[in-house]
């Protein structure tokens, strides 16, 4: 699941923008597009510019962010008469038509965010190694380390883990996690989730299996503070 911004002049909401939108579990907020934006941008994994009327004013607003150095992927959404009109000048990652499905969309998505993410770490490789206190996750390895012990889980454990602990603080649902985790083409139950949660802490031991944090009816979260510490992570996406 992506956090999302939806820039749009628009007054309607972003169903009506873009109606695959409200069919995916991405958070998503919309905003007036814009220049006052670019004085105070929240954190998002993915703009998506709603250019289906003013074109040129569109390219224009678009061109300024990628100039400004948003550093996260665009994606322009546009009519099917506004394709003509986009093109590689435009800089975005993606185009995108308003009628688009959300299977379509939910990938473009996908692939714009994960290509922001290995031009990351192609750039500065230590990045694959995750650190929050006395937790050291490395992704090129799969292994994780607590205290300088060594964590002996499986590759659900290990993603599980490694999700977490790069959105500290953020709950997520049992359901989310088994999107995030297991996939769309996943049809066990959210039961799975609580198995290896209960396993993971049993690995994690009693000194830091608080560290996953039950919230009551919602579901679970990292929690850096209980390491001792706040967090201080090299990687977060």
């Amino acid at each position: 699941m992506a956090n999302l911004l939806l820039l749009t002049n628009s007054s309607g909401a972003s169903a009506q923008v873009l109606p695959a939108l409200g069919l995916l579990q991405h958070n998503v907020k919309i905003s007036p597009a814009e220049v006052s934006l670019l004085l105070d941008l929240p954190p998002v994994d993915c703009l998506l510019i709603d250019a289906r009327q003013e074109l040129v004013a569109s390219k224009s607003f678009t061109k300024l962010l990628i100039a400004t150095g948003v550093g996260v992927p665009i994606i322009v959404i546009t009519t099917e008469g506004g394709l003509s009109a986009i093109n590689a000048d435009w800089a975005v990652a993606d185009v995108i038509l308003d009628t688009a499905g959300p299977a379509e969309l939910d990938a473009r998505i996908r692939v714009v965010i994960g290509k922001e993410v290995i031009a990351a770490l192609a750039k500065n490789p230590s990045l694959k190694e995750i650190r929050s206190g006395e937790l050291v996750i490395d992704e090129d390895s799969y292994t994780a380390k607590i205290k300088g012990r060594s964590l002996d889980l499986t590759y659900k454990e290990f993603e599980l883990l490694k999700y977490l602990t790069q959105h500290p603080g953020r709950v997520f649902s049992r359901s989310q996690l088994l999107q995030e985790i297991w996939g769309y083409d996943y049809f066990g139950g959210t039961r799975t989730v609580d198995v290896h949660i209960r396993r993971l802490r049993s690995k994690l031991g009693p000194e830091f299996e608080s560290i996953i944090d039950t919230v009551r009816n919602v579901g679970y979260r990292f929690s850096a503070s209980n390491l001792g510490q706040d967090l201080q992570s090299d990687l977060k996406i």
